[in-house]
């Protein structure tokens, strides 16, 4: 697999939209790390190795489905294992042990096997307990109302700790898991639901409209409103 450095390029949505700025937000912002916590990014699932990862995608394992995802060079794509599409070639994928470490790295969704919708065990669990325990809070919308420094202190470590453990294993920061939960949480709901768009924003936890379209843009490059027949 190629070895690529990410410097986290994503444009900040807080800068997007007039709304203040809360913690999650930082998802959405050019993140400028140290060498060494550049360096903890695990691309592969750390409990997993990227032969294991590859020929789980061509064989469409259903047994890994949710257990990592696989990013596309050719097309900046993201995808479950299970996808229907026929698979790209090893020489052009790497691994991810979350969606928003495949979205950290620049790829979008893919629409056919829409991975919001991922059933399974992640990579990350059981690898660090204190990981695990932050992956539940944030499951739990923890971050909607408080910072990244609350949440280190309710794990009882410091933030930067809680970045590190973070990148080395769920290859994003709790930020960005927290802003991928939102956009999933909402992108299930345009499809599983006739919920207009502008009750889904706040369902999923975003603060307003303009944040709603913002991260839609940042995450699918399209407005939410392109899955609906109807805008807000």
């Amino acid at each position: 697999m190629d070895e690529e450095v990410d410097h986290f390029d994503r444009p900040r949505l807080a800068k997007i939209g007039r709304d203040p700025p809360i913690a999650s937000d930082s998802s959405y912002q050019r993140l400028l790390l140290s060498p060494n916590l550049t360096l903890m990014l695990t691309r592969i699932p750390p409990s997993l190795d990227w032969e294991t990862c590859d020929r789980a995608r061509l064989a469409r394992d259903p047994a890994f489905d949710g257990v990592f995802f696989t990013g596309v060079r050719t097309t900046r794509v993201y995808c479950r294992p299970v996808c229907p599409v026929r698979p790209a070639q090893s020489k052009n994928v790497q691994f991810f042990a979350t969606a928003a470490a495949a979205e950290r790295a620049g790829f979008r969704p893919c629409l056919r096997c829409r991975p919001e919708t991922a059933p399974g065990s992640p990579a990350w669990s059981g690898t660090a307990t204190t990981v695990a325990r932050g992956m539940r809070l944030i499951q739990e919308r923890f971050l909607d109302e408080a910072s990244v420094a609350d949440l280190a202190d309710r794990l009882g470590i410091g933030p930067r700790h809680l970045l590190r453990l973070f990148l080395r294993h769920a290859g994003a920061t709790p930020s960005e898991i927290a802003a991928t939960q939102r956009v999933q949480a909402a992108k299930r709901l345009i499809d599983q639901t006739a919920m207009p768009l502008s009750e889904i924003a706040f369902a999923a936890g975003f603060r307003s409209i303009r944040r709603f379209n913002d991260a839609f843009r940042a995450t699918y490059r399209r407005p939410p409103s392109s899955f609906r027949q109807t805008a807000i």
